[in-house]
């Protein structure tokens, strides 16, 4: 387990639940010898005991010593030096799963090509769904969605294949895994997820409830859906755990730093100043700008992240960005129907403050 943040220590305790040794990796050797110390990541996850067979080191080779499956958690932005730093130490052809998301800024691509690119020879996957690290490590019922591409050798043998196997090693107590084969289609929901979280949180700072939501959650649906499918994945697996369970989570609460992030943005709160002054990764931020820059490569309309980003990135207004996403022309809801209507009222602005 590469990563021992909040969400990699989480798996770490599901794997050591269900009898795996894990090795949890920590960029700090201060930090690994405290939660050794304590058989708890007071840091991340204060007050959550940490099950045994679970032990904490910042020593690559020694993380990597023996590995049958490697869990990259690391920040999406960091995952390609990542990658280089963990290949003279990778044991040959064992798989790579991501529990970060993203697509990666300049070159466009999502991460399981990054670690394709760096780490040739291994089977690449992604651990994907709606998930708040401190209920998976109290162990409360909690689903995801276990991807990798499947060879033909899989095809053949599925229960064999990387993602049967690793859905295995997570499966137990309260974690329910399920297997998917597009891994495309689970990264695009998890990469999007996130920014379109920020949205709802900016809409909900600058006090609109819960209409807003549901149709932010709704219309941000269907840019992931677009994306998977410009890229090869499937559109139904945007509905699933990875898509629509990760987003409807996300959105909901501000556990989630990309909700926070938005919420605050939206009472008003300079960035500078959000999560009190303290400098708090928020991938949906990181990921606004590369998710466009995407979309555009493709030719997808992403009209939601485009105004987040445009937020976040190019120095827009909050409530007029707002007011012209929601007087943009009117379309037709299913993609057949090719229909595009001027607004009729393109100029008044949404009524922001008087809810």
């Amino acid at each position: 387990m590469l990563g021992a943040g909040s969400w990699g220590t989480a798996l770490a305790c599901v794997l050591a639940r269900n009898g795996r040794q894990v090795k949890l990796w920590a960029r700090r050797p201060d930090q690994a010898d405290a939660i050794n110390a304590a058989a708890e990541n007071a840091e991340y996850l204060p007050d959550v005991p940490l099950p045994a067979g679970l032990t904490a080191t910042a020593d690559l080779a020694e993380a990597l010593d023996g590995a049958e499956a490697v869990l990259m958690v690391t920040p999406s932005s960091t995952l390609r030096p990542m990658c280089r730093a963990i290949a003279p130490h990778l044991p040959e052809g064992i798989p790579v799963a991501l529990a970060c998301k993203g697509v990666e800024r300049g070159t466009g691509l999502l991460l399981s090509e990054v670690v394709s690119d760096e780490l040739p020879g291994h089977p690449v996957g992604a651990v994907s769904g709606p998930t708040f690290a401190r209920e998976a490590a109290l162990d409360h019922p909690t689903a995801a969605t276990v991807a990798f591409h499947f060879r033909y050798a899989d095809r053949l043998a599925p229960k064999s294949s990387p993602a049967a196997r690793l859905a295995l090693s997570l499966s137990g107590n309260g974690f329910r895994p399920y297997v998917s084969d597009d891994l495309v289609g689970v990264e695009v929901g998890g990469a999007v997820k996130n920014v379109i979280a920020i949205a709802c949180g900016m809409m909900s700072g600058a006090g609109f409830a819960e209409n807003t939501r549901a149709a932010l959650i709704t219309r941000g649906i269907d840019e992931m859906k677009r994306l998977a499918q410009a890229l090869g994945g499937r559109r139904e697996t945007v509905t699933g755990l990875s898509g629509a369970g990760d987003l409807t989570l996300t959105c909901s609460s501000t556990t989630s730093r990309n909700m926070s992030l938005g919420y605050q943005l939206g009472q008003g709160i300079p960035r500078v100043s959000c999560f009190e002054g303290r400098p708090v990764v928020v991938e949906g931020e990181i990921n606004a700008v590369s998710v466009i820059e995407l979309a555009q490569r493709v030719g997808v309309p992403m009209p939601i992240c485009e105004t987040v980003n445009a937020v976040l990135h190019e120095g827009a207004d909050l409530q007029e960005a707002f007011s012209t996403l929601w007087a943009r022309p009117i379309e037709a809801e299913p993609q057949a129907l090719d229909l595009s209507l001027a607004h009729p009222q393109p100029d008044v602005p949404l009524q922001f403050g008087e809810s």
